[in-house]
């Protein structure tokens, strides 16, 4: 076990794509907390020196976070929020925008445009949480929408978007606070406000992760027949051209803009009849394929309660119960990039689990604070694994070795 940073404030990892490409650097954000928005730096640490060194400072007001790496390239994005924050407008679910930050250059990824008829390619609110997709073709992210949230807060349902490398898009930028992006963004999941119980309808896409470059998972939160919330995995598979990209529905001042032509979301989970139906939201974790895309990881209560890590193929099926431990798993998981491991946090130590056997190896002791549940993270070349921990009052890096 090596502690990474020492200073005192907290640094912040994000839950995936943490490392630089030549698993080298960790990038990681310095927010107080987990749950409040304001730290103004993106930063790395170097893992052999414990160099750090800040990558980018936000301007006029603004907070930054929640940063993550493309898998092939020193190219950064991450959550950024208005400058200049006001009581009108200030960071919220529905007031950021992704920033990809390469070469020293920062760039908006996600246009916005929240005047009718608005514009094809951009959005109309916040996005979160960018992922690059294993290509670093296309990004992934959550979305809020400033539109429905100013007719009605209960309209704006959170769902999953995906930005593309077609633009620019250039808005006419007629409010104030409307922006042009890199990239051509659309969102890839269906929401309605009342689901039907029993259906397959949805009211909350969120937790995503790419499968292969061409599909992306998460979650989505079904009512049962007893209209009680049961989060269920579903999966899209994305555009393969230009123009099916751009096929996407704007939206209107009522609605929600529209997933792409073709772009069908399927459901993989049936757990209404479970004695513990559904997708576990705590510890919060985030829905992973592994590196061939043949396996979509994700937590789920056995019959005795107990959170396990569950296996399904994409294509559908009954789920695997990989794990079965008696203390449960505590945290986010990610996969080992062989493919041949995942890890997580169990019995308050860092645990490499088999993904074949569901065979448990321990990685660590005697830690001073549990781990923490937000991030558990292998380097691109599968010999390190990094997390968070409390120490000395502070949210601090650490890392060890994976024995792989």
């Amino acid at each position: 076990m090596k502690q990474l940073t020492f200073a005192p404030r907290n640094h912040q990892l994000t839950n995936i794509n943490t490392w630089t490409p030549d698993s080298q650097w960790l990038v990681f954000d310095v927010r107080p907390s987990g749950a409040s928005f304001s730290g103004k730096t993106i930063e790395r640490v170097n893992v052999h020196s414990g160099d750090v060194e800040v990558l980018y400072t936000a301007p006029d007001g603004a907070h930054v976070g929640v940063v993550t790496v493309s898998p092939l390239a020193e190219k950064y994005v991450f959550i950024h929020g208005p400058e200049n924050p006001d009581a009108s407008w200030h960071y919220d679910f529905h007031h950021r925008r992704g920033v990809v930050l390469e070469k020293h250059r920062a760039r908006n990824l996600d246009a916005m445009d929240i005047t009718a008829p608005y514009t094809s390619g951009a959005l109309r609110g916040g996005t979160h949480v960018h992922v690059f997709s294993p290509n670093g073709e296309y990004v992934s992210f959550t979305y809020n929408d400033h539109v429905l949230h100013e007719r009605d807060p209960a309209l704006d349902l959170r769902n999953v978007g995906v930005a593309a490398p077609y633009g620019p898009v250039v808005p006419p930028c007629s409010h104030p606070r409307e922006y042009s992006g890199s990239h051509w963004c659309v969102l890839v999941s269906r929401t309605t406000p009342e689901p039907q119980p029993g259906s397959d309808e949805i009211n909350r896409a969120y937790e995503e992760g790419w499968v292969g470059n061409q599909r992306l998972a998460f979650i989505g939160d079904t009512l049962s027949d007893k209209s009680e919330k049961v989060p269920e995995l579903f999966i899209v598979d994305l555009p393969t051209d230009e123009q099916g990209w751009k096929s996407a529905g704007r939206g209107t001042a009522e609605t929600m803009p529209t997933p792409p032509q073709g772009v069908v979301q399927k459901r993989l989970t049936f757990t209404h009849h479970h004695t513990f139906p559904g997708l576990v939201t705590a510890p919060r974790h985030w829905v992973r394929a592994n590196p061939q895309a043949t396996e979509i990881a994700f937590l789920m209560r056995d019959n005795q309660g107990i959170v396990q890590l569950w296996l399904i193929s994409p294509n559908g099926g009954e789920p695997r119960q990989l794990t079965h431990t008696t203390g449960g798993i505590q945290s986010a998981f990610n996969w080992h990039p062989s493919g041949n491991a995942l890890g997580f946090v169990l019995d308050n130590r860092l645990a490499r689990c088999d993904a074949r056997s569901g065979e448990i190896t321990f990685l660590t002791v005697d830690h001073g604070n549990p781990p923490s549940a937000d991030a558990v993270v292998f380097s691109p070349d599968g010999k390190k694994i990094a997390w968070m921990e409390e120490t000395k009052g502070f949210r601090q890096l650490w890392i060890t070795e994976t024995g792989l």
